[in-house]
């Protein structure tokens, strides 16, 4: 009997006090309200106004979002274990389910339902978002870098670093000379459609490298170690140089980008030689806690924005952010296991399948295209 208690009383309560709310009502039913009165029967075009409704709730943002996110999902762990099947990283599959869903096979057949999916106007909020993912992502790569085994190969590491640079570099101002006179927009100097062909070959995909060697787990490795070494010094000398050919194409002044420069090698320095030894010394005898936690993610946060600012990109200021992490492996692998997860599973294959999202390759019309590309 004591079991019934609730259920019965749980009943009454709600029973009750629904038939009071009716009973006033239809009460109300009979007085005027502003000429109209409260009419509680049911009839037919309630139902397609609720139907009606329901499609609004549906196109909004919120809703929208989450339904991106959960078809990416779905479409990104479909593709990449096909890809991990076929021996391939399953980042290429995130790039192919994005490639997919986008407009060049989903937006060419359905068009009406792509269009409703992914309209424009939500590429701004998908985007900011798998943004987050890979500035989470690129904070637990570096968190999972040796610093010490960099030291001892700093050297090497910038030269095959810059060595990967110029050689691209050189051959894409080289490739300019056949690409200029049919591909350069109106007005462009050929010295500078030479200088973006050239940065364009030479920038390296920093992301992706890191994802492929994490999932191999080969980020801990010499190997490892080298190639994310040589991607990120490879990075901010990328975008060092595009800050330079900017100056020189929009015939602004060289100064303002060795200001960038000198910027950069500011905060590189202030990251590695105040900020880590600063959070060696919070952190030294502490248990990771909420506060702790905190003050971390707020660096993240701050690392990230003034990269952003400098002009390398936000992703480089949360890759210097894990670097200068607490040397403590212990102190570092919990704080990786607090927000993995959520970067690897939920965030990250956004950005990979969001790149491949904006990729038509209807574009590419004829073979013409084809044999430049």
């Amino acid at each position: 009997m004591n079991k019934l208690k609730t259920p019965i009383y749980y009943l009454i309560t709600i029973g009750g006090f629904s038939a009071l709310i009716y009973w006033i009502l239809l009460l109300g039913k009979k007085a005027d309200q502003g000429g109209k009165a409260i009419d509680i029967t049911v009839d037919k075009s309630y139902w397609s106004d609720f139907i009606a409704e329901f499609i609004n709730h549906i196109k909004s943002p919120l809703a929208l979002l989450l339904i991106q996110i959960f078809v990416i999902l779905i479409a990104a762990r479909v593709f990449g274990w096909i890809c991990k099947k076929l021996g391939q990283p399953s980042v290429i599959g995130e790039m192919l389910a994005g490639i997919v869903l986008g407009p060049s096979f989903f937006g060419m057949y359905f068009p009406d339902l792509f269009n409703n999916l992914f309209p424009q106007s939500s590429f701004n909020v998908l985007q900011f978002l798998s943004q987050i993912g890979l500035i989470f992502f690129m904070f637990i790569v570096g968190m999972e870098l040796d610093l010490r085994m960099i030291k001892n190969k700093a050297k090497e590491a910038v030269f095959i670093s810059h060595a990967s640079i110029v050689i691209p570099f050189a051959l894409g101002v080289g490739l300019a000379l056949f690409l200029y006179r049919e591909f350069a927009p109106a007005g462009i100097r050929f010295s500078s459609f030479a200088l973006f062909m050239g940065i364009a070959m030479s920038i390296t995909a920093f992301p992706v490298l890191a994802r492929i060697l994490q999932e191999r787990r080969l980020q801990r490795t010499k190997l490892g170690v080298m190639a994310i070494s040589c991607a990120a010094a490879d990075d901010i000398s990328a975008w060092c140089i595009l800050a330079v050919v900017i100056a020189i194409v929009k015939a602004g002044s060289v100064v303002s980008a060795l200001y960038a420069i000198l910027l950069a090698c500011g905060y590189i320095f202030l990251m590695l030689k105040i900020v880590r030894l600063w959070l060696s010394r919070y952190s030294a005898g502490k248990e990771l806690n909420k506060t702790s936690v905190t003050i971390f993610l707020l660096m993240l946060i701050v690392s990230a924005c003034i990269s952003e600012i400098i002009g390398i990109h936000a992703l480089f200021g949360a890759f210097m952010a894990g670097v200068v992490m607490p040397d403590n492996p212990g102190f570092r692998t919990k704080f990786i296991h607090r927000i993995e997860d959520l970067s690897l599973v939920l965030l990250l294959p956004l950005f990979f399948a969001f790149t491949g999202l904006r990729t038509e390759i209807g574009l590419l019309n004829n073979i013409y295209l084809w044999v430049f590309i």
